[in-house]
């Protein structure tokens, strides 16, 4: 007999429309409404990348993608999908009292991000759990998958392909950027956090596994705390690449992130772009991992490890 279990997939969640960016953005700063000037910045970079991001969308094809991997590989088990966002609805709390409405009693959770930070993974999973306690609901949850070796295939895959467009002669003056999402510096230090060991981590195995020469290690997308955040940034990287070892190709893989959206149309896509501009050197960014089955079977083996 088929057993049917949950699978709550998380994310960070994006605006659907236009008017959806206020409130989503003062989620984002915990309640705090943002001011006309900051709220006009947030919309101007929007409007940059075609007025909207994409990610919702990608969101729920990649956890489609998922639930439909995991009941092809499972043969008792039937996974049924919730989706539960951290700033916009179905915010995490509405997944899981769905969940409970339609008689689940034990599901999976993933955040479609493969690193593990106490900040961003923990955070999703401890809001799961404070909803999943008030209804009995069991879950296995998943922490990362950055080393899962398919995830490994798929970014040195696209590395090799990005390699294969450079001059072999010009191998030696190219740079790999590995990047993900900066967090407070203080914070990380305070508990240990083990989010930029995994990113090393993720660095080394790229080294190792693809044919690139030289990797460099760095953080972007950092939020305006007036605190330190983890660093360099790229692009503050990149300029300092080119001074000490005058690399002609930069290729950037911002791993931290798993599809195209603000933090990588924007972020990469154009403030690396007019670094790499500025620097009379050349850009690359390969395509994000999306619904690509070597990624959606990386978080697929990571599950086997906890259901």
């Amino acid at each position: 007999m088929t057993k049917k279990i949950g699978l709550l997939v998380m994310a960070y969640g994006t605006p659907y429309k236009e008017a959806d960016i206020e409130a989503y953005y003062t989620d984002i700063r915990r309640g705090k409404k943002p001011t006309d000037a900051e709220l006009q910045d947030l919309k101007d970079r929007y409007q940059f990348i075609g007025g909207l991001s994409p990610l919702a969308g990608t969101t729920n094809r990649q956890a489609e993608a998922l639930r439909d991997a995991l009941n092809d590989v499972y043969t008792n088990v039937e996974f049924k999908l919730y989706i539960g966002l951290k700033h916009i609805h179905p915010f995490i709390e509405d997944a899981v009292k769905a969940m409970y409405e339609d008689g689940i009693e034990e599901a999976v959770t993933v955040v479609l991000a493969p690193h593990y930070s106490s900040f961003s993974v923990g955070s999703y999973n401890t809001r799961a759990v404070k909803e999943a306690d008030k209804y009995g609901i069991q879950f296995y949850h998943v922490e990362h998958y950055y080393q899962q070796p398919k995830f490994i295939q798929y970014w040195t895959e696209r590395i090799n392909e990005t390699l294969a467009g450079i001059p072999k002669t010009e191998h030696d003056e190219t740079v790999l950027v590995v990047s993900a999402h900066s967090l407070p510096k203080g914070l990380i230090e305070k508990n240990n956090d083990p989010y930029p060991k995994e990113l090393h981590h993720t660095a080394e195995l790229l080294r190792a596994h693809s044919n690139i020469i030289h990797v460099a290690e760095g953080w972007q997308s950092e939020g305006n705390t007036g605190t330190p955040w983890l660093g360099p940034d790229v692009q503050d990287l990149t300029r300092n690449l080119y001074h000490e070892y005058g690399y002609k190709n930069y290729i950037y893989t911002p791993v931290g992130f798993v599809c195209e959206h603000l933090e990588v149309l924007y972020d990469n896509d154009y403030e690396c772009k007019v670094v790499c501009d500025e620097l009379g050197v050349n850009y690359f960014r390969p395509t994000m991992p999306d619904t690509n089955p070597l990624f959606i079977g990386a978080i697929v083996d990571e599950i086997k490890n906890v259901y």
